[in-house]
């Protein structure tokens, strides 16, 4: 990454000094553009201003020729009424009347039909007579046609102009009179009339229309200006566009060297952290790693005699136990199944932290009790526990009494036994049933068998006559007083049995911290609270070890791509080395604090010697049955007033064994 970072770092120098020259050239090219852009916009301002005066006098036009259009299609109308049978009739009248032959008259006018002359009949003088040539103009088959095809935009002056004069404004000629002579006459009156109105107006809109080409041709002349300048102008623009598609391309590729040295210096820096952070745990880490290696060849064989221990060594002694394990080696051994020579039945299925933490609740510390826990807490059946010492409810109440749902605590002959047992089943929380004997309930062997079943979706058991919801939290312990009970096998079957009898070596600890507590009593509150501290280190360990291998396992891709990863581990790992400070520190303190008290070792050796000498004398007669509280009172109240052990030794003989004379 640090090569990579480096021969990034070149690339993107250049990738600047690129960006800065075509920066630059956009700049100078933008001037150009901006400059050519005024020049376009003033050439279209002319164009638009020679459109606006065209569109003026095209407008002017069209209003004109609105007056004029609809005269014209008014001439044409009035032809489509006429038809060759209504001319026929005007061309044979003899006598026609004044109006007819006036607005013929008219007619040939307009189509430049020269008149005869003739005398007048009432003068004599010579007149102009234009009925026989207007009968022979009628006669010809295409009058009609004629008429619909004549060449309105091309009427000489001198017609219209006597037109004008003679027949427009003459009260002979309108539409609504003619027609009460003659229908066709109505019609040739109205395409004169028509004609007329056309003409007028045509030769006003004539002047127009050539005002009207010159604009347009103006405006086509500046439209040809305009269209080259952009041209030009788009030439320049789209340079200047590719210039900054240029420059955004070279933009982008800054800045992705940019996050890639950025990417690659966040690397080289998690990096660091993560070596820094979890390369001192590569030793360790390395000989765990070794260590899990070597017991995974003999993990079956381990967790076969695991689950042997479980199932049926509970009952037994702990040199019971020694020997039936060195049995099940031998076997295995024969079997070919590697088991590991130093098995441990807490080492293999049982949690450290967890086993710590009974301890503080008052599990004795030596391995038979340790076991005891273990079997329990892995037992598939419920755990019933020989406890003529009360150890072990002493443990249960601790353990279990303390968290927030509470522990439920029953005794069979209790007459409310039931009804404790249906609320800690279906509130969840646990249940110790002391005092149990021989025989049990037998409602309550669903609840020893866990026979549960469905109901509307929940996990239902009956207990006693009722069913109850049961709450998979729930948990049972079963403890008998009893040092040797005599359980019949129907009830052997259905829990897992325990022998919870005080052991030489637990009640050696406990004295010893009992005597401890009275002569030394700061020594033993701080050796308490660094058990206490190093049960929560521990815990705290454990937890940051397995949030850093879920951390890792659940990684995808480059972890160093990873901040919150990173940061997890880096923290975690501080974290960590914090409590092994002090946890080391607490290590140094703790193997000072039982140097010193291992000076009392041999007052509780001696002190525990007696205890189970007092204890076998309940076998010779049942009367020196003393409680071993009542014991421990008398090893403790005789701390501070004897000062040798042969004094402590007297002294629990005379009360252990009481005179066999009153």
């Amino acid at each position: 990454m640090q090569n990579e970072l480096t021969a990034l770092r070149p690339q993107l120098l250049s990738t600047s000094d690129e960006t800065e020259r075509l920066m630059i050239k956009i700049e100078q090219d933008t001037i150009a553009v901006e400059a050519k852009k005024e020049i376009v916009a003033c050439d279209e301002a002319l164009a638009n201003e020679a459109a606006a005066a065209a569109q003026a006098i095209r407008d002017d036009c069209e209003n004109d020729l609105a007056e004029a259009i609809p005269a014209l299609q008014s001439a044409v109308a009035a032809l489509d009424t006429l038809r060759p049978a209504d001319i026929t009739v005007v061309k044979t009248m003899k006598n026609p009347a004044p109006i007819v032959k006036f607005v013929v008259e008219a007619v040939c006018v307009m189509r430049g039909v020269a008149p005869e002359r003739k005398p007048d009949p009432e003068t004599g003088v010579p007149m102009d007579d234009y009925w026989a040539p207007a009968q022979k103009m009628m006669g010809d088959i295409r009058f009609l046609d004629a008429l619909r095809a004549y060449d309105k935009d091309n009427i000489p002056g001198d017609t219209m102009k006597r037109i004008r004069q003679k027949y427009v404004h003459h009260p002979y000629f309108d539409p609504s009179l003619v027609r009460q002579v003659s229908t066709a006459c109505e019609g040739l009156c109205r395409w004169v009339r028509a004609v007329e109105v056309y003409d007028r107006v045509i030769k006003i809109v004539s002047p127009k229309k050539a005002r009207l080409a010159e604009a347009e041709a103006e405006l086509a002349r500046q439209m040809d200006k305009l269209n080259e300048k952009r041209a030009q102008l788009q030439r320049v623009t789209d340079r200047l566009q590719a210039l900054n598609d240029e420059f955004a391309a070279m933009t982008k590729k800054k800045k992705d060297l940019e996050d890639n040295i950025e990417l690659c210096s966040r690397k080289l820096d998690r990096a660091e952290k993560l070596i820094k952070g979890l390369g001192g745990e590569r030793a360790r880490w390395g000989r765990t790693a070794e260590a899990l290696g070597a017991r995974l060849t003999k993990l079956a064989g381990d967790v076969l005699l695991s689950a042997g221990c479980v199932a049926y060594l509970g009952v037994f002694d702990a040199a019971k136990r020694d020997e039936v394990l060195a049995d099940w080696r031998a076997a295995c051994a024969g079997a070919r199944v590697t088991c590991s020579e130093d098995f441990s039945l807490a080492a293999t299925i049982g949690d450290p932290v967890e086993i710590r933490q009974w301890q503080l609740a008052g599990l004795p510390r030596d391995r038979f009790s340790t076991d005891n826990g273990v079997i329990a807490a892995n037992s598939r059946r419920w755990p019933l526990m020989v406890d003529p010492q009360g150890q072990a409810a002493k443990w249960v109440k601790a353990m279990e009494g303390g968290k927030s749902d509470g522990l439920v605590v029953a005794r069979p002959s209790d007459p409310d036994c039931v009804a404790k047992l249906t609320e800690a089943v279906t509130q969840g929380r646990p249940a110790l049933l002391e005092g149990v004997t021989g025989q049990l309930d037998p409602g309550l062997e669903p609840l020893l068998l866990r026979h549960t079943f469905k109901r509307d979706g929940y996990d239902c058991i009956l207990l006693g006559d009722e069913t109850v919801e049961y709450n998979q939290s729930f948990r049972l312990f079963l403890c008998t007083e009893q040092c040797d009970p005599q359980f019949p096998p129907e009830l052997a079957v259905k829990v897992t049995l325990l022998n919870f009898a005080l052991t030489p070596e637990a009640l050696q600890d406990q004295l010893l911290g009992l005597l401890v507590a009275e002569e030394r009593p700061q020594l033993e509150e701080m050796k308490n609270r660094l058990l206490v501290e190093g049960a929560g280190n521990k815990k705290q360990l454990k937890e940051i070890e397995d949030k850093i291998l879920r951390v890792l396992s659940a990684s995808q891709g480059n972890i160093l791509e990873d901040e919150t990863a990173i940061h997890i581990l880096s923290s975690s790992k501080v974290l960590a080395e914090e409590i092994a400070a002090k946890q080391r520190a607490a290590s140094e303190t703790e193997a000072e604090i039982d140097q010193t008290r291992d000076g009392y070792i041999p007052v509780a050796e001696h002190a525990s010697v007696i205890f189970f000498c007092v204890s076998e004398l309940a076998s010779i007669d049942p009367m020196y049955n003393v409680s071993p509280c009542v014991r421990v009172l008398v090893h403790v109240n005789s701390i501070p007033s004897l000062s040798s052990f042969s004094l402590v030794l007297s002294s629990l003989v005379r009360v252990c064994v009481p005179p066999l004379d009153p």
